[in-house]
């Protein structure tokens, strides 16, 4: 494909760095929103990755934490994304360096391509809305402008940003000027820019070239580009992904693209547009967006609901009843339970803090674990003793370890195991078990076509997670 070919082709650029601590205690920093299956049957990242696939979209470049590679890669391969290119931020930094890092990726190859800058956490219900908008957009962006979609209010929202629409820009049909961005506003300042008709939802959503992006970053966030231009000239190619230097990315200036530029450039433009857009932020926004029985309640999972009226319940354990209530979330996992007023959801990050400052591993981690070999998660744990399930996908394996403080007995409840045990390999199958004893050089492999499970037994004086060498690992880990 010629040069003037790719220039042709939008890039999508998917940031994927949030945590999304107001969906807790679904979303965690270890497995934020952006990978589960909240509003359709695919992940948010799914669906976003989708939107911009076929004629005229390049492969996407995605722009994310280093801890959650495996997991971006395996959900863009099950959506059948092909060919993304994924960066790894060695540190969170914002949206400004992170689309830095994407600009000047493209444009080692094509500076005039147009970057379609999105989160991979929203949600979009019309779809051929979007696409008449991103026609307009990206007119936009090649006549030198930095577009972003403004989403018509339904509603004073308070939890959204705003923005002030302009004059009409001439030879750009359904596109304005920018006249500026508001902060998320108060009760009485939302309802008035509702009122107004000027005024839109910034959806945090930017189209441009790639050249005009690292002009606008040059003028208005000099450090900023300085610190992500090193970081990517001396990335690192790592399996799949390409590593960002992390001495230079980390001396990058923390700063949303929306502070840096976008409030700063004379270049800003909007498009005004009605996508049905939700930026996912909160259970209630969940509850708006759900499918609702005719008591005006959303339910998810093993969920019993008696009298309950516009609630929204989810379970993803246990059996979850509901009576009486009106106006609830109630979200149940494995290993927390939420309940609340709907109109008090932004105030869960507050319950997160407090968790985070009690060093509880529930404000940042699940009990189940994934890995890039499948997942864990731990079933019963007690004085000296602790009992997991373990999931290996087809054709991967563990690294190759040994513990310094627990002894392990693995048996295979369902497909096939490859053992090596201090030199030794055995094959395990259904109903078969192995000891691996305290200090034995040990590895897990599933050479069949089914996941392997098996449930493991730990025995020691300690069994965290960090007791662990590993002397050799397909994924690069240390």
């Amino acid at each position: 494909m010629t040069e003037t070919q790719n220039a042709a082709r939008v890039v999508p650029v998917i940031l994927s760095g949030g945590s999304g601590t107001r969906l807790w205690p679904v979303s965690r920093e270890s497995f934020p929103k952006q990978y589960w299956p909240l509003t359709t049957a695919r992940s948010l990242i799914q669906e976003t990755a989708l939107r911009a696939v076929g004629d005229g979209f390049a492969p996407p470049v995605v722009v994310c934490n280093q801890e959650h590679r495996f997991l971006i890669a395996e959900q863009l391969r099950q959506a059948g994304i092909l060919g993304a290119r994924i960066l790894l931020e060695p540190v969170g930094r914002n949206s400004a360096p992170a689309m830095a890092a994407a600009a000047l990726l493209i444009a080692e190859q094509t500076p005039e391509a147009v970057l379609w800058v999105m989160a991979a956490d929203a949600s979009i219900g019309d779809a051929p809305a979007l696409a008449e908008a991103l026609t307009q957009a990206v007119a936009a962006a090649r006549g030198g402008r930095i577009a972003t979609f403004g989403m018509r209010p339904t509603a004073a929202e308070t939890g959204y940003g705003y923005i002030e629409t302009g004059e009409a820009l001439a030879g750009l049909p359904g596109v304005f000027a920018l006249a500026r961005f508001v902060e998320k506003p108060d009760a009485a300042a939302a309802a008035a820019m509702l009122a107004s008709g000027r005024h839109l939802w910034n959806s945090g959503m930017f189209v441009a070239t790639a050249a005009t992006l690292l002009a606008e970053l040059e003028a208005h966030a000099p450090q900023v580009l300085a610190a992500v231009r090193e970081a990517v000239a001396q990335r690192e190619q790592d399996l799949d992904f390409l590593r960002l230097a992390p001495v230079p990315f980390a001396a990058a200036p923390s700063i949303s693209f929306d502070y840096a530029v976008a409030e700063r450039t004379r270049h800003a433009a909007v498009v005004p547009a009605d996508l049905g857009w939700s930026d996912v932020g909160s259970w209630r926004a969940l509850w708006e967006l759900g499918e609702k029985d005719a008591a005006g309640n959303v339910a998810s999972g093993d969920v019993l609901l008696e009298g309950a009226e516009h609630c929204y319940v989810r379970s993803d354990g246990i059996l979850t009843a509901v009576v009486g209530l009106r106006d609830a979330v109630v979200v149940v996992t494995k290993d927390a339970v939420l309940a609340m007023h709907r109109e008090r959801a932004q105030e869960v990050k507050a319950v997160v803090d407090r968790l985070r400052a009690a060093g509880r591993p529930e404000a940042v981690s699940h009990n189940r674990n994934y890995r890039p070999w499948g997942f864990y998660e731990s079933l019963i744990q007690g004085d000296r003793f602790q009992v997991k399930r373990i999931v290996v996908h087809p054709g991967h394996k563990l690294s190759l370890q040994k513990h310094f403080h627990r002894a392990e007995h693995w048996v295979v409840v369902n497909g096939t195991a490859l053992v090596t045990r201090d030199g030794e390999e055995v094959l395990l199958r259904e109903n078969e078990s192995i000891y691996l004893t305290l200090g034995s050089l040990h590895r897990l492999e599933n050479p069949g076509r089914i996941p392997l499970t098996l449930i493991e037994v730990q025995s020691g004086a300690y069994l965290g997670e960090d007791d662990i060498i590993r002397f050799e690992d397909t994924y690069g880990r240390s």
